[in-house]
């Protein structure tokens, strides 16, 4: 079976610092994430200056602050994103990003990204689509807030930009920050599986680490987990995040679930087969038995360990005579 890709989603938590960047890089890597994903836009490209907030980001930034001038201050220039790249390069994890705009697809395929990821908002956007579509590389799409007409017009855009439906995958995803348990609905994933014949994976936006982890029980491909090097911190994602401690915790889990899963197929396993013949019983005298004396449900008894005749041929010692003596509790032998 193939590995959970799991990507920690460092967003916008390092508030526009590289320094905080980095260091959310290496507590990536040091959790065992596959790859850190990052946020490629420019203000001015992806919000007009008085468009109003989320009301979960009005909840965790300045009131009096526009959405333009929260995300203005998240920016990572060019120069930011190739410095990122490098450190991802040393510290052995993959650098992602998610571009917000055309101009953003361009660089990251500048600097080399192993896949593209379209956040949820973007799956909506028919030139952006087209063009990304049209690098014919991975993509991961999320799907939050989208039907599944949407969802099926997007793969078309995609694909008929010359991208092959096996270099996609779809993330079921709830946009909410943090998104309620009650609403995961993780069941999704399999009717998107299902409908799109496609890889899919789960964006998780819930408190803590379980609905991830029950994702990746269900098959998810791919999960995609905001964190933050401390939660506490002013930002409008940061609330919503685990913090490195958690992203340990959940990709060893990962790394177990996905071992646990295994390939379906039903065998006894090399652990078992110590156990087997202690645990499971055999035919034994239920009392002293004399050679000759008929075996019978009354003489007979079934018990640990497993070492001898298996109870399963019970029905043929029945009626048989008694090849020798048999003290209580012996092994019977026919």
């Amino acid at each position: 079976m193939s590995n959970v890709f799991v990507i920690a989603e460092a967003g916008v938590n390092h508030n526009g610092s590289l320094s905080i960047a980095k260091c959310m890089v290496d507590a990536a890597a040091r959790a065992g994430a596959d790859a850190v994903k990052f946020q490629t836009f420019k203000a001015g490209s992806l919000v007009i200056k008085n468009a109003p907030k989320a009301e979960y980001q009005q909840k965790t930034s300045r009131a009096a602050e526009t959405q333009f001038e929260m995300i203005r201050k998240l920016e990572l220039n060019e120069a930011a994103h190739y410095a990122l790249k490098e450190h991802c390069l040393k510290k052995n994890i993959l650098f992602m990003s998610s571009p917000f705009d055309i101009d953003g697809i361009r660089l990251l395929q500048k600097i080399g990204v192993p896949a593209y990821k379209i956040p949820s908002g973007e799956i909506t956007n028919l030139p952006y689509l087209r063009a990304l579509g049209g690098l014919r590389k991975k993509i991961i799409l999320s799907t939050g807030m989208s039907t599944m007409p949407e969802i099926r017009k997007a793969l078309s855009i995609l694909t008929g930009a010359g991208t092959k439906p096996d270099s996609i995958t779809l993330l079921h995803c709830t946009s909410e920050y943090p998104a309620p348990a009650s609403e995961a609905n993780l069941k999704a994933m399999h009717t998107l599986k299902k409908a799109f014949r496609v890889n899919v994976g789960y964006s998780d936006h819930t408190e803590g680490i379980e609905i991830a982890l029950a994702a990746a029980a269900l098959g998810a491909t791919v999960i995609e987990k905001h964190f933050s090097l401390d939660t506490t911190m002013p930002g409008p994602d940061h609330k919503a995040s685990i913090g490195p401690a958690e992203l340990c915790s959940m990709v060893k889990a990962i790394r177990n679930i996905e071992a646990a899963l295994g390939d379906g197929i039903k065998r006894v396993s090399g652990s078992e087969l110590k156990n087997r013949a202690i645990v499971r019983k055999s035919i034994v005298a239920a009392r002293d038995i004399e050679k000759g004396e008929r075996l019978s449900e009354q003489n007979l008894a079934v018990k640990r360990p497993g070492s001898g005749i298996s109870p399963m041929f019970w029905d043929s010692a029945i009626g048989k005579k008694a090849s020798k003596n048999f003290k209580k509790d012996e092994m019977i032998s026919l």
